[in-house]
């Protein structure tokens, strides 16, 4: 499906396409996280930046945590608290795993909320 963005806002090929497909969560973000570490190896990043709240977010984030590869991650803004939702709980872990992020005042009531040092 993502091909048709690439065709129709013209941008260049992808360079890896895990081409993972759908599948429970489990099942497809171990695929991710196994196809991103490959990539993480090949590459050697000094930061790996995700975005989102995907699985592909939270297998990035854990690949690359797991090989001592600095995280980024960077979230719209939409925080349900509801760890019913999948999604929220991508969000979460991801905001885990990166060792700071820059200080924006929904990042800060999210720390609050956790009851996450300041200073992390």
């Amino acid at each position: 499906m993502d091909s048709i963005f690439f065709e129709q806002l013209e941008l260049p090929a992808a360079r890896y396409n895990l081409d993972v497909g759908s599948a429970s969560h489990a099942e497809q973000t171990g695929r991710i996280m196994a196809g991103v570490e490959k990539v993480l190896m090949d590459e050697r990043p000094e930061v790996v930046l995700v975005q989102g709240d995907t699985n592909t977010v939270l297998a990035g984030a854990l690949a690359a945590s797991k090989l001592h590869i600095k995280v980024g991650h960077v979230e719209a803004g939409l925080r349900s608290y509801d760890r019913t939702m999948p999604e929220e709980i991508n969000r979460v872990v991801a905001d885990h795993i990166r060792p700071s992020s820059p200080a924006t005042p929904l990042w800060i009531l999210s720390i609050r909320t956790w009851r996450l040092p300041s200073g992390r």
